[in-house]
């Protein structure tokens, strides 16, 4: 099993990309290849603004979702596994400005919520036990939880559909989980696009020039700077996007500007001349390195990649460009390349880290998001189905508890998962 945050529940999937690290494995549930007689059962449910399901305690399944427009307010339902049908939902809950928002399953058993400006404690039934409203009149893209139990989370610095212009500067605010009050706050001197990214009380930040190194005070909630590094070194070398943490290195993808045109995929709306990059930097000594994913300029991506350790292997995507790529870690983090692929894949990805499979997608204009199960180690395609959504995923997959998964797009939350073809 993938070692536990201590500050999250102790389920299967208690927030985004499976905790703080982002580190999007999962172990136990199964291959999702086919057997003779076996075929990828797809129930999906329209869920407009969706942006994830989380496994809170007592196994229960939890989607949030929020508004449409310029502001709006954001929702928390328990679904059923299977069905996906409602079985309780929250009031309407104060957000703000859009950008996708987070939900987490604490270690207290219940459910934290931030989107928009503002951050929510709920139990188990979705009613509300704590609002806060957060300091700035921005939105604030999720949050991680330490293993002190503080939240931290901070605001979006990029551009808005709804032409707000990059910050400059990011306050990172520690949020008390009895009553989502702010202990304390630091501001970092530029913006941030990226979510951030934690272990144990240390908190990454990859702003749009550099990567920032936080230490939180597991008592006091202070927050002190332990490095800062430049990752933008290269002429038309566009900003990054969340960082994955392996041990003391956070791995990222660069070119994230031009998210903001989403029209119902990414294709297309790259515009950094240079090509997108895995950027690796050292946390202890700031050592940076850049690799070219596809080596095509107005490169774009607006998600993590993932790193599978087991197997020494780091996946890589254009999402403007239609490339899925893979490399091979060797020593001093030095990359080579092992395969690649036209795909377009937009959201984060769920690698089945017991069996080196790993879930992508594969947008088709016109129609639909198709899910592409791919064996990490050598890019052949294992397995492909739909998942019902009329637009690409630029968000996140949960893992389900055997031989399926959740996916999630702006539109769509769908189960897909292996079942006999007499099964009823």
């Amino acid at each position: 099993m993938i070692a536990q945050a201590l500050g999250y529940a102790a389920t299967r999937w208690p927030g985004e990309d499976g905790g703080p690290t982002r580190h999007q494995r999962t172990t136990a549930i199964g291959s999702l290849r086919l057997s003779p007689g076996e075929h990828y059962e797809t129930t999906d449910r329209l869920a407009i603004a969706t942006t994830m399901v989380v496994w809170g305690s007592n196994s229960e399944l939890f989607l949030l979702t929020h508004g449409i427009g310029g502001t709006a307010t954001a929702k928390v339902e328990r679904i059923d596994p299977i069905t996906l049908q409602t079985l309780a939902s929250s009031p309407e809950l104060a957000g703000g400005l859009i950008w996708p928002g987070g939900i987490a399953a604490h270690h207290n058993g219940d459910l934290y919520v931030v989107f928009g400006n503002h951050a929510h404690r709920l139990r188990r039934d979705c009613t509300v036990v704590a609002s806060a409203t957060l300091p700035r009149e921005a939105p604030y893209n999720s949050f991680v939880i330490l293993d002190s139990g503080h939240l931290v989370t901070k605001d979006f610095g990029g551009r808005l559909p709804s032409g707000a212009t990059f910050s400059n500067s990011t306050q990172l605010c520690v949020l008390n989980a009895e009553d989502c009050s702010v202990v304390a706050t630091y501001e970092v001197d530029e913006g941030s696009i990226a979510r951030i990214s934690a272990n144990g009380q240390m908190v990454v930040v990859v702003g749009i020039d550099h990567v920032f190194v936080l230490d939180v005070d597991a008592t006091s909630g202070a927050v002190t700077e332990r490095l800062r590094t430049p990752y933008r070194t290269l002429a038309g070398q566009g900003y990054g996007w969340d960082p994955v943490l392996v041990e003391n290195t956070a791995w990222f993808l660069d070119n994230g500007e031009g998210s903001e045109a989403f029209d119902g995929s990414l294709l297309g709306k790259g515009l950094a001349e240079a090509p997108l990059h895995l950027v690796c930097v050292n946390l202890e000594t700031g050592a940076v390195a850049l690799t070219e994913v596809a080596g095509l300029p107005k490169g774009l991506i607006a998600n993590p990649p993932v790193v599978d350790p087991t197997r020494q292997l780091v996946v890589g995507y254009d999402s403007a460009n239609g490339v899925l790529a893979c490399f091979a870690i060797g020593e001093e983090n030095a990359l080579t390349k092992r395969w690649s692929r036209n795909q377009a894949h937009g959201s984060h990805l769920l690698l089945l880290g017991d069996v080196g499979e790993l879930v992508t997608f594969d947008f088709q204009p016109g129609g639909v998001d198709e899910m592409v199960l791919l064996d990490i180690e050598t890019g052949e395609e294992l397995g492909r189905t739909t998942t019902g959504s009329p637009v690409q995923s630029v968000l996140f997959p949960t893992p389900g508890t055997q031989r399926d998964f959740y996916y999630c797009s702006l539109s769509t939350v769908s189960r897909i998962a292996v079942v006999e073809r007499n099964a009823s």
